[in-house]
């Protein structure tokens, strides 16, 4: 069939079927058989059970609360930018003129309806409405953006374009490497406050999250803190329990009492890519045990004080999964309660990332379900919980588009895709780039999207 047509199709389709209180809405690989590379599901019911985090086939909710089958608002055209030199940042002129995405709102929704929780292994919202995280990664617009050189415009620009644009997620790194004395830290690496401008900027930060509708999945560290020109002191903090208490004390529970009641701020991601500070002699070769030290000390007190979901952006399975062939999961239950005996020492959610040179040596995911080794189809994750695509490139993988990624990550049972980056701040790709596909399966799925409209 061709392509164009049978795409067509699909979406006509796909938004009849929605359009129908009742029905249901297939996963992608039971809606497009003939199209190659997506195979045709015929595995039994028990098959299909054993996957632990499939893309709910049962939307018949969603599909009540959507409205009409014409929802998607073909009028309105995303902001354009004001400034010349940010066209991958903002959009280009090309991408400006495409079509606003825009699915008909669902009255009164109480704001805490609209909080990402798990449930049955999936993210839901309002206790049972599937969403998929449809996201990117802007990780920052000035490094070291909160406390530093926060652009307001230039995120509520941004963030405007990219929920036009099908998005409803974005990863933001809420601290770079502390190069602008956000965190108050001393050389025994004992956190004694905050900077009064981190906390303005992010105030104004938040608001304009939940103003267009885009979760956030807060950074809060990385790697680069343990090679920074504060590096000695970041290493010091992980290797006290001590010190994390007061990154803890004067840190993590300030932040969650100022966010946590914003259902906008989805998640925490402890520390962006905590491998290379295991690694990396420029980053110190850190025991996991110390590192983990935060984690497990962190989860717990944000999982025991707010509603807001915590995980790991591991950069990739080495350390991320157990079993032969991988060096042992430095995030697992067992692991973080061996270090801090507490129930809550644990994260709700995987968010590993994925790049090309990966793939040799641990498999590429876009192929792969999330759990279960490799010789059963699986990326190795443990089951039981969400997974996530965290990072990867925006340009796509080698020999595949970024849509093929997506779709691929879809298929496979993955709970979402943020690429690297929507705003162009390395050679990965930048906005024209990511909303191809952030385009793609928001006009598909646009209830899975945005399940209370915008």
């Amino acid at each position: 069939m061709n392509k164009k047509i049978y795409r067509k199709k699909l979406f006509l389709t796909s938004l009849l079927i929605l359009a129908v209180p009742g029905l249901l809405l297939p996963a992608c690989s039971e809606m497009n058989p003939d199209m190659p590379g997506i195979p045709d599901t015929t595995e039994s019911p028990a098959e299909q059970k054993n996957d632990p985090t499939p893309i709910p086939r049962d939307l018949s909710k969603v599909a009540d609360s959507s409205g009409d089958s014409d929802n998607i608002d073909q009028a309105d055209k995303p902001a354009e930018s004001d400034t010349s030199d940010d066209s991958q940042s903002q959009g280009s002129s090309d991408s400006a003129q495409l079509p606003r995405i825009s699915v008909l709102p669902v009255e009164n929704v109480e704001r805490e309806q609209r909080r990402i929780t798990v449930k049955d292994g999936i993210f839901v919202v309002d206790g049972d409405r599937p969403i998929w995280i449809n996201g990117v990664n802007t990780p920052w617009d000035k490094w070291n953006d909160f406390g530093g050189e926060y652009n307001h415009a230039w995120w509520d620009r941004h963030f405007k374009a990219l929920a036009d644009n099908g998005v409803n997620a974005s990863r933001v790194w809420i601290n770079c490497n502390n190069d602008q004395r956000a965190v108050l830290i001393d050389e025994d690496g004992m956190v004694s406050g905050v900077s009064d401008k981190h906390w303005d900027d992010l105030d104004k930060f938040f608001e304009l999250a939940e103003e267009h509708q885009i979760y956030i999945m807060a950074t809060i560290l990385s790697f680069d803190h343990f090679k920074s020109r504060q590096a000695s002191r970041w290493r010091n903090m992980v290797m006290s329990d001590e010190a994390v208490d007061s990154f803890i004390e004067h840190y993590t529970l300030p932040f969650l009492e100022r966010y946590k009641d914003n259902p906008f701020l989805w998640s925490i991601d402890l520390m962006n890519e905590p491998d290379w500070v295991h690694e990396n002699p420029e980053c110190g070769q850190l025991a996991w045990e110390d590192i983990s030290r935060f984690f497990a000390r962190n989860a717990a007190a944000i999982r025991e004080n707010s509603p807001v979901l915590v995980t790991v952006g591991m950069s990739f399975p080495k350390y991320n999964v157990d079993g032969d062939g991988y060096e042992g999961n430095k995030v697992s239950d067992a692991f973080l309660q061996n270090i801090y005996a507490n129930k809550n020492a644990r994260l709700d959610f995987w968010s590993p990332h994925y790049y090309d040179w990966v793939g040799p040596w641990y498999g590429i995911p876009f192929t792969l379900k999330p759990t279960g080794p490799r010789s059963e189809g699986g990326w190795g994750l443990e089951s039981g919980r969400p997974a996530i695509l965290a990072e990867h490139s925006a340009i796509g993988s080698a020999g595949s588009t970024l849509i093929d990624d997506f779709t691929g990550l879809m298929e496979n049972g993955w709970q979402g895709a943020m690429p690297w980056t929507s705003n162009a701040v390395d050679g990965n790709g930048g906005f024209d780039d990511v909303i191809k596909a952030t385009r793609h399966i928001a006009q598909l799925y646009p209830q899975l999207v945005f399940p209370f409209g915008r």
